[in-house]
C-alpha cells in the first residue's frame, strides 16, 4: 500500500471518535432501554419484599390463630361435627388474647358509648348492617342467644353500622320482633377500621378484660349447641 494512503487513514479526522462511538452504541442503548419508571418498579418491589420477610422473621408466636374444629385444645370445647353444623368452623381463635383499640358509638337511646364500657363481662360483638343479607338472616340467632345467655356477665353487643343510625337499625330489629337485644350504632364506620373488619357481618369474642379471644368472618347459627358451648367457656 503506498506510504501516502496509510497516512491519509491514520491521520483522517475524527476516526478515533467514530470507532469509540460505535463501541460504547451497544451499552448506551441497554442503559436507555431501562426506563426510569422500570427501575423505580424494580426498586419498589426488592423494597416489599425485604419488608416482607423482615414480617415474617419477626412475628411473635403468639399472633398464631387456630381455628375451632381443628385438634387443638378447642376441640375439648366445641367437637369438630358441632362446629361445621352450627357454621363456627370459620371461627379463629387467638393463641392469646389480643388486645383491641377502643372507639366510640351510641346506644338507643343516642347516649355515647364504647367498647371500654363493656369490661367486666363477656361480649359477642357483632357488626351488621340493614343491607347485608347474611347479618339480617343471622339476626334472630343473636336474639335467641342473648335470651338465654344475657346476663352481668356476658351481652350480645349487636353493633350496626348503617348511616342511617339509630332509626333504620331499630326498624329492622323491630320488623323481626327482637326482643333482648339492645340497639347499638356506629353509623361513622369507625369501629371496622379500629377492629380491622373486611366483611360483614363479622363477630368478635371479648373476654371480661376487654381482650379479642377470637373472631368470625362470615353468618352463623349463634343459638346452636355449639355457639353456647364456645361462649360458656368464654365466660367461664
Amino acid at each position: 500500500m503506498p506510504t501516502g494512503e496509510t497516512n491519509m487513514l491514520t491521520t483522517q479526522p475524527g476516526s478515533n471518535e467514530a470507532m469509540e462511538r460505535s463501541q460504547n452504541e451497544p451499552s448506551q442503548r441497554a442503559t436507555r432501554a431501562i426506563s426510569p419508571s422500570a427501575i423505580s418498579w424494580i426498586a419498589s418491589t426488592l423494597a416489599l419484599l425485604a419488608l416482607a420477610a423482615v414480617y415474617f422473621t419477626a412475628t411473635p408466636p403468639d399472633n398464631a390463630v387456630t381455628r375451632i374444629g381443628a385438634e387443638t385444645a378447642d376441640t375439648a370445647v366445641v367437637p369438630a361435627a358441632e362446629s361445621a353444623q352450627s357454621g363456627l368452623t370459620a371461627f379463629v381463635r387467638h393463641s392469646q388474647p389480643a388486645e383491641l383499640l377502643d372507639f366510640e358509638f351510641t346506644d338507643g337511646k343516642g347516649q355515647p358509648k364504647t367498647l371500654s364500657d363493656f369490661k367486666g363481662k363477656t361480649v359477642l360483638l357483632n357488626l351488621w348492617a340493614t343491607w347485608c343479607a347474611p347479618c339480617r338472616e343471622e339476626m334472630p340467632g343473636l336474639d335467641r342467644l342473648q335470651t338465654e345467655l344475657g346476663s352481668d356477665k356476658f351481652e350480645v353487643v349487636a353493633l350496626s353500622l348503617d348511616r342511617g343510625g339509630i332509626e333504620a337499625a331499630r326498624k329492622f330489629l323491630d320488623q323481626i320482633n327482637v326482643k333482648s337485644l339492645g340497639t347499638y350504632v356506629d353509623a361513622t364506620g369507625k369501629s371496622s377500621k379500629a377492629l380491622r373488619v373486611i366483611g360483614m357481618p363479622t363477630t368478635l369474642l371479648i373476654n371480661a378484660e376487654g381482650r379479642e379471644l377470637g373472631r368470625l368472618v362470615g353468618p352463623a347459627h349463634w343459638d346452636s349447641e355449639a355457639a353456647k358451648k364456645l361462649i360458656q367457656a368464654a365466660i367461664q
